[in-house]
């Protein structure tokens, strides 16, 4: 049976890589048809109606609230200026100079990264920044780069993927925060290679002779002026609740967005900027909160007995237990996380994830340690993620053109979190 279920996997990942299904749908399939193949039945305990749909589809509900908010801070910081105001702000700092303006914009990635994920935030920061970073020299694929590289950089320290990795994996929110503590210096450090290596590497392009750079319209944010000083602070007021007074998540993000409309709207306009941006939240976060509910259900699915008596002895004999083989594998296996690859943990690799918790072969805090490590790959370099396509598209270049400047970084990052886990977990 552990044999079969492998090969209906694989098909799944073949469906989703040759865009036959959307992964959510191949997701929800892939898991029917796992419950069915490990014997389970329509109805009942570990069925496939009650357990795998009805208990899976909710299962993270908590993961999707926190998009949500997320998806509400993020209007907010676009609506109010707070985000451009950010940009701007750095453009001025930085001059004429490429580097201190690539530094800057990298640091506002970073920021915005920490709020929302996807291409919202690659939006937020990029909608300024990259004209701007190709407007003083920098080229249109490390521009897009340095986009993505902050916005990972900020990545552990987004409070959604704290709340996912923390409901996926049955691990309390202190832990996962913990490893991403761990992970953080890592993913800071490639982030700022990448701008140095890569603008000193591919030399300055004159401005005059890129169109994207003048081509941008003008915000109507830009028009009507930056966001009060105090207002910036926004992105930061989540993580200091969440890091400094350990809150909820969702209270700490809830948080933030009253502190956003506090500082920025008058009283009148209140409460139509908060239904505005609400709706607008729903609209950006209903992709992720679809693809959440295909997880859960595929988790389900992969938890159920008889599915983790059959993979179990044939994971287990493919899993190295040695840490250095560890690193060595899985740093290997890192391209299967891309273009919706079986590792990639927003798709089969949410599932494999559970596999090997299920069957006891690794603890669960390893498997956030490679989870987390692979994540930092995909939300980079994975052509087929929003975020990179809205960025190289948006620059003037391919998303493939992006993954091969940006991988070896996040490649590095992932080694880092597979040496980390390996030495502190195994």
């Amino acid at each position: 049976m552990g044999v079969v279920i492998l090969l209906v996997m694989a098909a799944g990942v073949a469906a989703m890589l040759t865009r036959k299904l959307p992964t959510g749908f191949a997701l929800v399939l892939l898991a029917v048809a796992i419950a069915f193949i490990a014997g389970a039945p329509l109805t009942g305990e570990n069925s496939v109606l009650d357990t795998v749909l009805q208990e899976g589809a909710p299962a993270l509900a908590a993961t999707m609230i926190a998009i949500l908010l997320g998806s509400w801070l993020g209007k907010l910081l676009d609506e109010t200026g707070i985000a451009g105001t950010l940009v701007r702000k750095i453009v001025e700092f930085g001059g004429d100079r490429p580097v201190v303006v690539a530094l800057g914009v990298l640091a506002v990635s970073t920021l915005v990264g920490t709020v929302t994920g996807s291409a919202p935030a690659a939006m937020l920061a990029g909608i300024i920044g990259i004209p701007a970073m190709i407007a003083v020299g920098i080229p249109k694929v490390t521009a897009a780069g340095t986009i993505l590289m902050g916005i990972a950089a900020g990545m552990p320290f987004e409070l959604p993927i704290w709340q996912f990795f923390s409901t996926a994996l049955e691990l309390p929110i202190p832990t996962v925060r913990g490893f991403m503590l761990k992970l953080f210096p890592f993913a800071l450090a490639a982030a700022v290679l990448f701008v140095l290596v890569e603008t000193r590497r591919r030399g300055v392009e004159h401005a005059w002779s890129l169109k994207s750079a003048s081509a941008k319209p003008v915000s109507r944010r830009e028009q009507l002026g930056d966001a009060p000083w105090y207002a910036l602070l926004t992105p930061v007021v989540p993580l200091v609740l969440a890091l400094g007074f350990e809150v909820a998540i969702l209270p700490s993000m809830l948080a933030g967005v009253v502190y956003a409309l506090l500082t920025t709207t008058r009283p009148r306009e209140m409460n139509k900027r908060l239904l505005r941006t609400l709706y607008g939240a729903f609209e950006v976060a209903a992709a992720p909160m679809v693809l959440f509910i295909a997880i859960g259900i595929l988790l389900a699915a992969v938890k159920l007995p008889g599915a983790v008596e059959s993979l179990e002895p044939l994971v287990k004999a493919v899993s190295p237990q040695n840490p250095v083989l560890f690193v060595l594998v899985f740093t290997l296996l890192v391209p299967l996380c891309l273009y919706r690859g079986p590792l990639n943990v927003f798709g089969l690799g949410a599932g494999i994830a559970g596999v090997l918790i299920a069957a006891g072969i690794y603890p669960a805090v390893a498997v956030l340690g490679l989870a987390t490590s692979y994540n930092q790959v995909f939300g980079v370099s994975d052509p087929t993620s929003t975020q990179t396509v809205w960025s190289a598209q948006y620059a003037g270049v391919t998303p493939q053109q992006v993954m091969l400047r940006t991988l070896p970084y996040v490649w590095a990052v992932a080694l880092g979190g597979f040496c980390v886990t390996a030495a502190t977990y195994l």
